[in-house]
């Protein structure tokens, strides 16, 4: 009993610390063209679009996690803003977040925190104003690592969520 209710108040602080660490107010009005380019592509002149390698859509599309640790570090922080601020002016546009773990842990364990760390991404996208149609949340735990070494910045690499944008 006592560890649902530390469960619950863990869930509920960190709800609350997504949502109050947010630089980009929940009300975003009048920052999407009519193109579809979000604000941070209008004022940079950068393209936002996912599917052309020279955006920053394209080009950061990872959120790097602490070691067993399904917070959004404060430097990810601006990667899931610009994806969510992007697909609230798309809202045709679907993704899909991949969770990943390092090769440390079982199998069951790893594929529990990726899809935790795949949740935490897609919640703030969600807090942030996308819908939640338009995110689908999944695990791949350690199977499909980015780094295949075994020192502790190969595991790094591998700690990440990936936003895949489906076409």
């Amino acid at each position: 009993m006592s560890s649902r209710i530390a469960r619950s108040i863990t869930l509920a602080a960190l709800t609350a610390a997504l949502a109050a660490c947010s630089s980009v107010p929940l009300d975003d009005t009048g920052t999407t063209t009519g193109s579809g380019a979000g604000a941070d592509g209008a004022s940079t002149g950068q393209v936002m679009d996912p599917f052309n390698p020279q955006s920053p859509l394209a080009q950061q599309r990872s959120v790097y996690f602490e070691f067993d640790s399904y917070t959004i570090p404060e430097q990810y922080r601006s990667v899931v803003e610009m994806h969510s601020s992007y697909l609230r002016g798309n809202t045709q546009q679907r993704v899909r977040v991949e969770g990943h773990a390092d090769a440390r842990g079982g199998s069951e364990y790893n594929l529990a925190l990726g899809q935790r760390r795949s949740e935490a991404v897609s919640r703030m996208m969600g807090l942030l104003g996308v819908n939640a149609g338009q995110i689908e949340a999944i695990s791949f735990g350690k199977e499909r690592p980015r780094a295949l070494g075994n020192t502790e910045a190969d595991y790094a690499e591998n700690r990440r969520a990936d936003i895949v944008y489906q076409q």
